[in-house]
């Protein structure tokens, strides 16, 4: 199946947030990359993942996606606290995409590595990233967000030295932002 442009406002974000990114909102309107087995292929090739672009990886890529999106929408403690723990319900969703694959460590001439395993190939950009999204939390949770612009639905892992990136983009939602306050100042004079 070839593939055409990916439409999508924001891409390039690790392969858990990537397919979060599948859903985005243009002119007010909610837009799904995953609405056919054809943004399956554009998905799955912007992502060098090579598995076939049929019903069975679609429908267990949105489940992996639904189950991201329990995690990582779920508010964790309050306050901006950064509550480590997940509900129960959204965490179990996530381990049973994982319960799909495994990896199988090896040695390799260059030295310790992995393998990723499934129980069945379709399995695998789902499990994938799930899997991306346990190292992310591993890594830096506190930088795994969503765009502060109200309207906008799109997650980035804030790769910023600082830490302080708000925005999906500063091109978009960052100067509707701008934008949106400027016209609130001027019109208050």
């Amino acid at each position: 199946m070839s593939t055409g442009p990916d439409p999508r406002p924001l891409t390039g974000e690790p392969v858990s947030l990537d397919l979060l990114n599948t859903r985005w909102v243009h002119d007010g309107a909610v837009r799904d990359l995953l609405a056919d087995k054809e943004g399956l292929a554009v998905w799955l090739a912007g992502n060098g993942l090579d598995f076939p672009a049929d019903d069975t990886v679609l429908r267990h890529t949105l489940e992996a996606r639904d189950a991201l999106r329990a995690a990582v929408d779920t508010p964790h403690g309050q306050d901006g606290d950064q509550d480590p723990r997940f509900p129960a319900q959204a965490a179990a969703r996530v381990d049973a995409v994982l319960a799909h694959g495994r990896v199988r460590l090896t040695l390799t001439d260059r030295g310790p590595g992995g393998t990723p395993e499934f129980d069945d190939a379709s399995w695998g950009p789902a499990w994938l990233a799930a899997r991306d999204y346990l190292e992310l939390l591993q890594a830096a949770p506190d930088r795994i967000r969503r765009c502060a612009h109200e309207a906008c639905v799109l997650h980035f892992f804030d790769t910023s030295r600082n830490g302080t990136r708000r925005w999906c983009s500063m091109a978009a939602c960052g100067n509707r932002a701008k934008a949106s306050r400027h016209y609130a100042r001027t019109k208050e004079s």
